[in-house]
């Protein structure tokens, strides 16, 4: 019988092709290595998670890894999130494992559905599931740490019965106190000599709500006087009466993180459990735990093992859960999904999309040393995703009324000339580029800083007549519309404040592009327009980064001083007819301006609303 295909990996023959072409890295070898020599090959898996007794009744583990996504829901997932997200998913994508998502909610204080619903969303929209094999994409539910609480209580039962946890009743102030620092030992607490069933009487006094909060705490037995201060009889549950958005109020004590992850990822039977570097102090706990109930029978083993990567450093973006919700509660940003936040619903909304966060997280790499990533990688990324993929468009964010003054004498009164030019201008090998239409007539609009009454040294665009060095005046500048007509400048026309409102232009007739006669007057450049006759009015939100600093929370420096505050310009412009049918999350470039996307909120048919994702280069502090 043949092992079917997991939803969320590849064939073995296009997972050995995908695999040759990616760059390796630690993981990469470890995974390898430990596949080569067998490692995990005795595994069972029995569906779904549970302990030693559970998957011992299955059948041998399908999947040649598993990995693991474990956010916890209290907040909005941001582009650090996604690196880890593309790391997981991608690893067993790529050697025929799968990914487990699973909700690390045992802090029933600060999470809410909310988060679970967003993290849910985030994950499919990045192109991942977490269906296990066999099974359609989609198909399987999410775990959540919370429905292991029973098999969690019973492993601290069964630490406290073989002597390896004890119920401590010091205050908050004395364990701080007693746990020493990095230069002095630790000293034992005076609840630590209790017998096995004295403690096991007071947790489950505890577990009973018999004591108030905060009043003691389940420790683990292990060496106060360890030079790894993790080590030094670690917390691992705490009294918490809080309503969980899961279980309710069945409990009032909670395991700590550190002891709930090692178990979520044995009862799931996770083999590489891959962390950001924070957590490298706390490997020699997360094995202490996984040997004591390995020992005791309660998890399969081969046990799980943890690894550490460096999380992503990216300048001009902070990536604290707090501050992100400062900025929010502050009204400093217009939600977690304002398209300045680096959360993944900002980056969704701002036009990034999938293909170039994968991209950014694979270029980046996997390592074990922090490093800064400046932001213009990710902005690259995008660049180069939607270069062959973003329909063109016309759009004109600062408008001044181009009038071309013989139009009606050369083309007929009123007359309205159909133009046309390739949506992309490179299509894929084997297509041909759809079209968009638009027309030319008596006035266009075009941006104000194409035409200078004084032209700068060098400047090639719409200027008017002026004298020459014997004094005869020269014919004003000729340019090209695009798409359109060469046209000849002739002067302009000013308001009494001397504001340029309208710029005056013969056109050339027997010059459209596409045409014959259209290479017979030669100009040095192509400006872009909008037929006022079919333009149409848009909001264009002109997005930069948040912050003006490169690393605006370093050092304690307080971030909301390196506010940027050209972060968010809004302009009325006029864009040309084909954006007009524009859907929201459609992505456009804006020729000369960037990459723009409807907003996926905001934009309608009757009031188009468009985001800058990112420019055309990097011009950022330039």
């Amino acid at each position: 019988m043949s092992t079917p295909t997991p939803a969320n990996t590849q064939p073995a023959a296009t997972a050995a092709a995908t695999e040759a072409v990616k760059p390796s890295n630690f993981l990469r070898q470890i995974i390898e290595s430990d596949l080569e020599k067998g490692t995990y090959a005795t595994r069972r898996w029995a569906g779904s998670p549970g302990d030693a007794a559970h998957h011992a009744k299955g059948e041998p583990d399908p999947a040649k890894i598993r990995t693991r996504f474990p956010p916890e829901p209290n907040g909005y997932l941001h582009v650090g999130h996604a690196k880890s997200i593309c790391i997981n998913f991608g690893l067993a994508r790529d050697y025929g494992g799968v990914c487990h998502l699973r909700f690390d909610d045992t802090n029933p204080e600060k999470e809410d559905t909310e988060y679970v619903n967003s993290i849910i969303d985030a994950v499919k929209w990045l192109g991942f599931d977490w269906a296990q094999l066999g099974q359609a994409p989609g198909s399987a539910a999410p775990y959540q740490a919370s429905d292991y609480f029973d098999f969690m209580y019973r492993a601290a039962e069964h630490l406290i019965e073989a002597g390896h946890a004890y119920v401590d009743e010091q205050t908050p102030e004395e364990m701080r106190v007693n746990r020493g620092d990095f230069g002095k030992p630790g000293v034992n607490s005076p609840f630590r000599a209790r017998t096995p069933a004295e403690n096991l009487a007071r947790f489950r006094e505890m577990r009973d709500g018999k004591l108030a909060d905060g009043a003691a705490v389940l420790r683990a037995k292990i060496d106060m006087a360890s030079p790894n201060i993790n080590m030094r009889d670690p917390a691992i549950y705490r009294i918490r009466r809080a309503t969980h958005h899961n279980t309710g109020d069945a409990w009032c004590i909670y395991p700590m993180y550190t002891f709930a992850h090692p178990i979520e990822d044995a009862l799931e039977q996770i083999t590489h459990s891959i962390c950001t570097l924070e957590f490298e102090d706390q490997r020699p706990f997360y094995d202490w735990l996984m040997d004591r109930l390995c020992e005791g029978g309660l998890l399969a083993a081969p046990a799980p093992k943890q690894y550490e990567f460096a999380r992503l450093n990216l300048t001009y973006v902070i990536t604290s859960k707090r501050k992100l919700a400062q900025l929010v509660n502050e009204g400093k940003v217009n939600g977690w999904d304002d398209p300045r936040m680096p959360t993944i619903v900002g980056l969704r909304r701002r036009g990034y999309t999938p293909a170039a966060i994968q991209m950014f997280a694979e270029r980046i790499g996997v390592t074990k040393s922090d490093s800064w990533i400046d932001y213009s990688t990710l902005e690259g990324c995008l660049r180069e995703d939607l270069e062959a993929k973003a329909h063109r468009g016309m759009a004109v964010l600062d408008p001044v009324k181009l009038v071309l003054t013989n139009w009606d004498e050369v083309m007929g009164p009123g007359h309205l000339e159909p133009c046309q030019l390739p949506a992309l201008p490179h299509p894929p090998e084997g297509t041909e580029s759809p079209i968009r239409h638009f027309t030319i007539g008596k006035e266009v609009w075009i941006e104000r800083e194409d035409f200078a009454e004084v032209p700068p040294k060098g400047y090639k665009r719409l200027y008017p007549p002026r004298p020459g060095a014997d004094g005869q005046m020269l014919p004003g500048n000729t340019v090209r519309l695009k798409g359109g007509y060469v046209i000849e400048c002739t002067g302009c026309t000013k308001d009494a404040d001397g504001t340029i409102t309208e710029v005056l232009a013969t056109v050339v007739p027997d010059t459209k592009s596409g045409t014959p006669g259209a290479d017979s007057v030669k100009v040095k450049a192509a400006i872009t327009w909008v037929g006022v006759a079919d333009g149409v009015n848009a909001e264009v939100r002109m997005y930069d980064r948040l912050f003006s600093d490169a690393h605006p929370d370093a050092g304690g420096k307080n971030f909301l001083e390196s506010l940027n505050p050209n972060s968010l310009k809004v302009v009325t412009a006029i864009v040309e007819p084909s954006l007009a049918n524009a859907k929201p999350d459609d992505k456009f470039q804006f020729e000369r301006h960037g990459y723009f996307v409807a907003d996926r909120i905001d934009h309608k048919a009757e009031k188009p609303v468009f985001n800058l994702a990112v420019g055309l280069k990097d011009s950022w502090g330039k």
